[in-house]
């Protein structure tokens, strides 16, 4: 396992999800003495499991197949899952753009997040800002160092992110000075931190996606654009993550409706959010409803065009 983990990571994977899942099932399996995968002791495994969903069931029986297709290659004896043995076909959930007043109150509640350092809430108002001015993923968000935070440039420098992909962001000055604004602050706070992290907890330690992702359902919880659910820690409804289909998505909506090339103009667009390919970028067209309508707008000018040009 730490062989397969270790490959895997060389070559760009972050693997958090696998690692978590494979260490499940090896120690299972070394519970039940296996010398070698089978397909039984992985459904017994996966059967085991407290989730309900199919698709987590699924999901979680595809890494221990992945796994074992690798094993195989070395150990004769392993037995390889067959692909569809808990069928569940991935569906990528719908984006959901939130609006300007959404995101005004988001941050609005996120200030007021209560802590005796107040940091708290002027930590989470300026990174769910931030994610909302720039579509950064949130893992990208917090892993920010201070000397990555280009103030005087208005550049942020994102280092080896998804698939190892480093990238530079420029940023609109306003997002520059709510920046500054947040590092002032922390420094009060904080004058002799030994944390190189650019957003800090209230320990002065460097934030984490979890701690993001708390914080942020305890915010949209208050100003109603999520459910408390019984069961579920976060509730239910938008996500942190829908911040960076927001910024595509309203990116392309501004593009079209300004009458720019969208076909010449999207690779950049898929260049600053970090993409690893352009078809990613092109997903927006067919999961947001406006985008869609105003994609086949533009091809039915363009077809007219032909038409009257002929």
């Amino acid at each position: 396992m730490q062989q397969y983990l270790a490959l895997r990571r060389s070559l760009g994977f972050k693997l958090l999800k696998v690692d978590s899942t494979l260490r499940s099932f090896v120690a299972f399996a070394e519970r039940e003495a296996a010398s070698h995968v089978t397909v039984d002791l992985a459904l017994r495994w996966v059967k085991l499991s407290t989730a309900k969903e199919s698709a987590t069931l699924a999901d979680s029986l595809n890494i221990v197949r992945r796994f074992a297709t690798w094993r195989s290659a070395v150990d004769g004896r392993t037995e390889v899952p067959p692909k569809n043995l808990l069928p569940y076909r991935y569906h990528r959930k719908p984006p959901y753009i939130y609006s300007d007043e959404e995101v005004e109150k988001l941050v609005q509640a996120a200030r007021k997040l209560p802590a005796p350092k107040k940091l708290r809430g002027l930590t989470y108002a300026t990174l769910f800002g931030l994610l909302a001015a720039t579509g950064m993923r949130i893992s990208e968000a917090v892993a920010l160092d201070r000397k990555d935070v280009d103030l005087e440039e208005r550049l942020l420098n994102i280092r080896e992110s998804k698939f190892r992909k480093s990238r530079l962001v420029p940023v609109h000055a306003s997002t520059r000075d709510a920046l500054a604004d947040y590092a002032k602050n922390r420094d009060q706070i904080f004058p002799r931190s030994k944390s190189i992290a650019f957003f800090v907890s209230e320990r002065g330690t460097r934030l984490t996606h979890w701690a993001a992702r708390d914080n942020f359902a305890m915010a949209s919880r208050q100003i109603g654009i999520r459910k408390k659910i019984e069961g579920k820690r976060l509730g239910r409804g938008p996500r942190l993550h829908d911040m960076r289909h927001r910024f595509a998505a309203r990116t392309l909506v501004d593009w079209y409706r300004s009458g720019i090339d969208v076909e010449r103009e999207i690779h950049k667009l898929s260049t600053y959010l970090g993409h690893a390919h352009v078809n990613d970028t092109y997903w927006y067209l067919e999961a947001v409803p406006e985008l869609l309508e105003l994609a086949t707008q533009k091809l039915m000018e363009e077809r007219k065009e032909v038409g009257d040009n002929d």
